[in-house]
Order: structure tokens, then sequence, then C-alpha cells
């Protein structure tokens, strides 16, 4: 026996809920299916919950660096894991209880849990019940990418699945991987007490970003005391008594690391591989990922790929925007598309880096006439007043065309300012709308406009 939708939605991630609920608002009847924790992976394992750990890891490094502000305390502040956890915990179980309830109260549509799977193009099993609608939508998102190491078999290791159980202090940990998973995880144990080494593949840590990026989001980390090992080419793992030992190299002397913990941060991977997507007629990519148009139409009809699960994007807000996108398209006669939006991002370590649109190397790529605005964090009054000093701010302007091409922004505050340059972008207005703005002093904000006042050629 089937029940018959107007809509099925396979996941609560981030585009999932919004769309069940945009499409119930519209009149339509509406399935949700969800096999685990309501939310997905930002309620549960990503954004809320890491977040959640960096502000108390920030706390900790604040009471570390206490007497710089002229407080004493009592004695070296104590981190208590289980109250970090515990706290981690409470805000998730708030943000999952709410999305749960807040489904299954909205009228049209009806909560399913379970694993589900493509019988045909317009039919899904979830346990005994099967489920028919004309148009499906897929949220749902991915998982921790576990490489095959040598020695992957044959040790304990941890992903950010893991770590969010974690109520303990590990004596060393050991990150694999040098991107945005795996230094926001390293600084923050670090600031709790760990010992800490990042070990990455690459030449030199995030290295999709400009290389005076990651030299200075290195420095920052080793600072604070963590070791960065770069190059690492051949990566293997085995037992060392009650250590785990991590070998970077192969050949000549090789060298090798070892750590108490091993958290692996090399990437996510698509939950493509157990929906029955060969009954339906899709195809992934080499990588998992269901290929979409630029209104995230899969190649056949009528079904639909949002969030992690297409490749176009791998971030919260961009799963919520292909919510958008959809519905818009859907609902509201709005032809909107992926193209339009402007790639934009934040690295979560203290102090964030910030990105949006180009960076230098696709700027000189695009063969543009640039000007680029550089401001070290050192010579932002508001960055000196709070001895946040590390990072800076840097512009990129199209000198033919006066729009903006991009921005970086590494220090503190630098997630909430970026926007400034980002919805400027976003107008299509000339750089002139923030260069010519008055700004509020102090803040770090009042120097965009004063950077962008002292452009100069990118490679003059």
């Amino acid at each position: 026996m089937s029940t018959a939708f107007d809509a099925i939605v396979l996941g609560t991630g981030q585009a999932g809920p919004s769309l069940a609920a945009r499409l119930a608002a519209a009149g339509r009847t509406v399935a949700i299916v969800e096999r685990g924790r309501f939310g997905g992976t930002c309620v549960n394992t990503g954004c809320i919950p890491t977040k959640t750990l960096v502000a108390s890891a920030r706390v900790a490094r604040f009471a570390q660096r206490a007497v710089e502000y002229g407080v004493v305390l009592d004695g070296p502040p104590r981190v208590d894991m289980k109250l970090v956890k515990a706290r981690k915990d409470e805000i998730v179980r708030g943000s999952t209880e709410g999305v749960e309830g807040w489904l299954r109260g909205l009228e049209g549509v009806t909560v399913f849990q379970g694993h589900a799977r493509f019988e045909a193009q317009d039919r899904v099993r979830v346990g005994d019940d099967v489920l028919t609608a004309p148009q499906i939508f897929l949220n749902v998102g991915a998982r921790p990418f576990v490489p095959p190491l040598d020695g992957i078999d044959d040790v304990p290791f941890l992903t950010n699945v893991d770590m969010m159980e974690v109520d303990y202090l590990p004596r060393h940990l050991v990150v694999v991987g040098g991107s945005y998973i795996g230094l926001e995880f390293g600084q923050m144990f670090r600031r709790f007490g760990s010992e800490v080494t990042v070990v990455e593949r690459s030449d030199r840590i995030i290295s999709r970003e400009d290389e005076a990026v990651s030299a200075a989001v290195q420095e920052i980390l080793e600072a604070e005391g963590i070791a960065v090992e770069t190059g690492a080419e051949c990566i293997a793992l085995s037992r060392q008594g009650e250590e785990v030992g991590i070998r970077l190299d192969c050949g000549g002397e090789a060298r090798e690391v070892f750590g108490s913990h091993v958290l692996l941060a090399v990437g996510r991977r698509p939950n493509t591989d157990d929906l029955g997507l060969e009954h339906a007629g899709l195809e992934t990519d080499e990588r998992g990922f269901i290929p979409v148009d630029d209104q995230l139409h899969t190649s056949v009809p009528g079904i639909y790929a949002l969030g992690d699960v297409n490749g176009r994007g791998a971030f919260t807000h961009t799963s919520y925007n292909d919510f958008e996108i959809v519905a818009a398209n859907l609902l509201d006669d709005d032809p909107r598309r992926v193209s339009d939006r402007i790639p934009c991002y934040a690295l979560y370590t203290d102090p964030p880096l910030a990105r949006v649109g180009m960076n230098d190397a696709q700027a000189r790529a695009s063969g543009r006439n640039v000007l680029v605005g550089h401001r070290a964090m050192a010579h932002v009054g508001r960055a000196k007043e709070m001895s946040e000093t590390h990072g800076f701010m840097r512009f990129l302007v199209d000198a033919d065309t006066q729009r903006l091409l991009g921005g970086t922004i590494l220090g503190v505050g630098g997630d909430e300012v970026i926007h400034a340059v980002l919805d400027v972008m976003a107008a299509d207005a000339p750089y002139t709308a923030i260069q010519r703005t008055m700004h509020i002093h102090p803040t770090v904000s009042e120097l965009v406009p004063t950077t962008l006042g002292e452009l100069k050629p990118l490679d003059g």
C-alpha cells in the first residue's frame, strides 16, 4: 500500500524543512523523511555545536591571557570538558528539538522516520511505508570522508562527528587535514589544553586560499603552540604502544608524529551510496555528488537535489540558498539561479578568516586590471584596543568598472565586517558606495572605507 503526496523531501538539513513549510503553505501535501537526528549536519555535528565549542575555547584563551588586560585570576584557569560538552549538548538539543517540533506541527506535512530508498522515479520506500509524489527533493547531506590510509584499520581514530562526544582532554591530538574543520578543532583543543599537531598533505594549510593567508593563519596557530607539519605526501598510521604513530613521508629519513588521539579531517562525501538512485534513473559524478543545473533540477524530471549532496556548495548558507532558489522558481515565478550567488564563507579560527568573491590568484587569472587595498589589523584602532591585532583586510577592485571583485578579512570581527563588501557586490554598485560612506568609530568596519581609499595596482 502506498500513500500519495504532492511532494517528498528527503532529509531535514538546512534546505529541507523550510522547503517543506513553503510547499505546505502553498497548499501542497508534503512528506518529509529523516533517518537520523532532525536538523542535519549544521544543527547536530556542524556549525552550531562546533561554534559553541569555539566560543568555550575563546573564553578559555581569554582567561589564559587575562593578565594582559589587567585582570588577575587566583591561579591558572581550568577547563572542565564535561561542562564544555554539556553546554554544547544543551544548545544542540534545543535546535534539534525545535526543528522536529516545528515540522510535526505543520499542517499539510507528514513526518516519516527511517532510511528512504527509491523504488521508482516517483516512489520511495521508508520501512513499511511506500510514498509517491511527482516531485522529490533530495536534501540528504554528507558525512566525514575516511581516506584509505595505510594502517587506517589498525588504529582508533575520530572524525568531526565523533568529536561531538568527546568530554575529556586528549593529551596530544594529531589532526590529519589542515583545512577548515581540522584547523578549527586543532585551535579549539589547544586552547582547552591539549598538545596539538596538524598534519597536511599539501605544501601549506588551507591551500585553496592565497599563500599570504595560509602563512598568516599558520603563524597565528603556531603562536599558540600548535605544531604544523605540511608536505605530508605519504601518510600512514600505526599503533605504537598506547599511542598512534603517524608517518608523514615514505622515503629517506621519514618524519613521524606520535599522538594519543587522531582526528581525520580530510573532507566529506555525499550520502548517495544507499538511496537506490539507479531505480530513479539518477547517476552521480565521480565523487558521488548528484549533478544539477542552475536551478537545481537533476537529470530526472521532477527530482531536485539541494544542499551538500549536489556539490554546488558545502555550507549551511549555500544549502539554505538552494531552498530559496527552488521555492522562488516553483512558487513565486521568480527565476533565481545558483550562478547568481557570490561565493562567501568563513573559517572560524580565532581570529576568523572571511572571504567573498575572488582571491588574488583568481583575480590575476581573470585578466582584469585589478587594484588592491590592504591593511594590517595592527593598524586598526579597534583591534589594538582589544589586543587582537593578528591578520589583515584586503580588497580587490576592477579598475575599469570600479566593481569590487572580492575581499578577505583575517581578523577580529572579520566574519561580520565582510558583509559590507558582499552586499555592495550583490547590489552591483561601485566600490565607492563603501569608500564614501561614513562608518562608526571605533569599529573594525570603519577601516574598510579607508582601505578602499588607498588602492594600488595588484602587482604594482
